[in-house]
């Protein structure tokens, strides 16, 4: 792997970076706290034009921008949180409501099996394509950034896909559109979240990455609502569904601004330099790893718990006897929405808190013991009153944890010339988890320990995950 910097102190600010057009201006009105801090304080060349952005270099990279101090405004952080929002929503209202519709009506017959080739495909094509959509944009060079081109292009892409993927009548079409529109998810979240380290000041990101996280949150119940209640039929839900990533994720990529980078003969993506750059010496870069590994953990939880839920409320909690006439998928839907609304204030407050005390790992900490407390809740009591408590309490811990370890996170990449795949390389962790996850709890609930063992075991990594965040020394 090629020589990388060590990870810069999460407080130094170096030389300004530009930001977005959305707060060209010092005192533009957009940005709340703009008079909050002096501007010694903020940095000294917050008026710098774009076409003298201050650069950073890496030992045989081309320029890339310099660690930013330049504060960011709350229109820039609200465009970013659609974004984010507007990706999530598409993949989770295509993955868990249109899609299985979709197959169902195709295969009715093998409507499990022919599901999982559809997932299995989607998954191959996420997994390899977030860090080469980072490594690519990393690469990206010319007027419009790094970041810019890959948001518009993905959210066209996946607008596309989506359309394409209402007219099919055929598995292989659906194959074939869910793996475009995979790949569109990635290229938009992959860019996405590496504007976070390019533009936001360390002092910022814990609120960014709130908001950001309330998007993510919010997606998947505003894409539900639509295709449940505002249209009818699954090809007009997936134009519905289309339309609103338009709506989400253009804004930011035509509203906002990046500071162009020059050309560089070193920065050409090599196949073998990119796969042996997805390793990041554990020995070399430890604060990584360890975040690596909570992520992991935590998100493993996460898995789980949410993976075996409709059937945990079908067989132990005895959801359609509790209330006749009603499903257990409509129960999901309602721990859904407790688990959404939850979500909300502890995260905002978390990422502000964050940023006031300036310190991450404690809120990370408090956050992964939430999420393991309600697995806990469940190992132990099987109630519906129990559920509804295990639901908020999942909401609360993920909204703490999903806010402020994405800002940790970007404290901690081991080069600026890489910062998306290096995200990327984080993102594995979501992923490994999301597959692993019903794979170690299935023999756990078929075991006779049943589902008492299993969200034991959730809570128990949950657990472990939270306690690793101290093993972290790069940020408080």
């Amino acid at each position: 792997m090629a020589d990388r910097r060590t990870t810069p102190e999460p407080d130094s600010e170096r030389d300004a970076e530009p930001n977005s057009g959305l707060d060209a201006e010092p005192n533009s009105g957009l940005d709340a706290e703009s008079d909050a801090e002096p501007d010694s304080e903020r940095g000294t060349e917050r008026d710098t034009p774009l076409s003298e952005a201050p650069t950073s270099h890496d030992a045989g990279s081309g320029a890339v921008p310099a660690e930013p101090t330049r504060r960011v405004s709350v229109g820039w952080m609200s465009l970013l949180a659609m974004v984010q929002m507007g990706i999530v929503m598409a993949s989770t209202t295509g993955g868990q409501i249109l899609l299985p519709s979709h197959v169902e009506r195709i295969d009715p017959l093998h409507k499990e099996a022919s599901l999982a080739v559809v997932f299995a495909a989607g998954a191959v094509f996420t997994a390899i394509a977030n860090p080469v959509f980072g490594a690519l944009s990393d690469r990206t060079v010319g007027r419009f950034g790094r970041r810019r081109p890959w948001i518009v292009t993905g959210a066209l892409l996946c607008a596309t896909s989506l359309v394409f993927l209402g007219g099919q009548e055929s598995l292989g079409g659906l194959v074939v559109g869910w793996c475009l529109a995979q790949l569109s998810f990635t290229a938009m979240m992959a860019t996405a979240v590496a504007t976070v380290p390019d533009q936001v000041p360390v002092r910022q990101r814990g609120k960014v990455s709130a908001l950001a996280g309330v998007g993510q949150l919010t997606g998947p119940l505003l894409g539900g609502l639509v295709v449940t209640m505002a249209v009818t039929g699954l090809f007009p839900g997936y134009v519905a569904v289309a339309a609103l990533v338009l709506l989400t994720v253009l804004p930011f990529g035509l509203l906002t601004r990046e500071a162009p980078i020059a050309r560089s003969p070193g920065r050409r993506l090599e196949p073998r330099a990119f796969v042996t750059g997805l390793w990041i010496s554990p020995r070399r870069h430890p604060d990584f790893a360890w975040a690596w590994l909570s992520r992991f953990l935590i998100n493993l939880t996460l898995s789980m718990g949410i993976g075996y839920l409709l059937f945990f409320l079908r067989d132990a909690v005895r959801y359609e006897r509790l209330f006749p006439g009603s499903t257990a998928e409509q129960g999901v839907l309602v721990l859904v929405t407790v688990f959404t609304l939850s979500s909300v204030a502890p995260g905002l407050l978390a990422g502000w808190l964050s940023d006031r005390i300036g310190r991450r790992k404690p809120i990370v900490f408090v956050g992964g013991l939430t999420m393991g407390a309600s697995a806990l809740v469940l190992a132990t009591l099987a109630s519906w009153p129990a559920v509804i408590a295990a639901a908020a309490l999942l909401g609360a811990g993920t909204g703490m944890f999903a806010s402020v370890d994405q800002a940790m996170v970007t404290q901690l990449l081991p080069a600026a010339t890489d910062r998306a795949k290096d995200l990327g390389v984080v993102s594995l962790a979501n992923s490994a988890a999301g597959v692993l996850g019903p794979v170690v709890a299935a023999p756990l609930v078929t075991s006779a320990g049943g589902y008492p063992l299993m969200y034991g075991v959730a809570a128990a990594f949950a657990a472990c995950g939270a306690l690793l965040v101290w093993k972290i020394r790069g940020v408080r």
